[in-house]
C-alpha cells in the first residue's frame, strides 16, 4: 500500500527565453492553492494526500500540468477553480474529472 492515499505532483517547471513551460501558465500558483486547500481541509499527511512541486513533466505544451499516483491520472487545469474540482472530486471522492483530464 501507498504511503499517501493521493500523491500530487505539480509542474512548477520554468524555462527560460520565454519557452513554453508550465510555471508561465500558473503551476505555481496552482501548487500554492492545493497545498493550502488540501491542509485547510485537513487530508494533508500519510494515509491521505501529498501535494508536491515537480520540475517538468514532459507535458509542456499542455500545461500546466498534474499527475496523481496512485491512479497515474494526468489533468490540465486553468485556474483556481478547475484545481477546486479537481481537489473536491478526484482526491476527497474518488471520481475522476473527464473534462480536465489529459
Amino acid at each position: 500500500m501507498s504511503y499517501f492515499q493521493h500523491h500530487v505532483f505539480i509542474c512548477t517547471n520554468q524555462r527560460d527565453g520565454g519557452e513554453q513551460c508550465c510555471n508561465n501558465v500558473g503551476g505555481s500558483t496552482a501548487f500554492a492553492y492545493a497545498k493550502d486547500r488540501i491542509g485547510a481541509l485537513k487530508k494533508n499527511g500519510a494515509g491521505a494526500v501529498r501535494i508536491n512541486k515537480a520540475g517538468c513533466l514532459g507535458r509542456c505544451d499542455q500545461g500546466p500540468v498534474m499527475v496523481i499516483y496512485p491512479n497515474e491520472t494526468w489533468y490540465n487545469f486553468v485556474d483556481n477553480e478547475d484545481v477546486e474540482e479537481i481537489i473536491q472530486e478526484h482526491l476527497i471522492h474518488g471520481r475522476t474529472v473527464d473534462r480536465l483530464k489529459i
